[in-house]
């Protein structure tokens, strides 16, 4: 099973400085090789969506905290104590 993020590509776009490499990035040809070829092999690809939060998410019990500031890069879960890194636990 592999696992990819809708991601809005259309609005990173809109940052001149990295416009040039996402749009050399190809996304969308990833993602359709991805899907190709892990059917081939009896895989699957679960896209999440782009709205989903998965960084607020834990992934050991599934408790969503409220808020979670893009400056917090860890954090503790209140209900089973795991502690997580926000980018590896989304």
């Amino acid at each position: 099973m592999i696992g990819i993020e809708d991601l809005n590509v259309r609005g990173m776009l809109r940052n001149r400085r990295l416009s040039r490499s996402i749009a050399d990035g190809a996304f969308y040809e990833f993602r359709r090789q991805l899907e190709y070829k892990s059917g081939i092999h009896g895989g699957t690809v679960v896209v999440a969506d782009r709205w989903f939060a998965s960084s607020k998410t834990c992934s050991d019990c599934g408790h969503r905290l409220e808020a979670l500031p893009l400056s917090m890069r860890h954090w503790v879960c209140p209900e089973c104590g795991a502690y997580h890194d926000r980018d590896v636990n989304a």
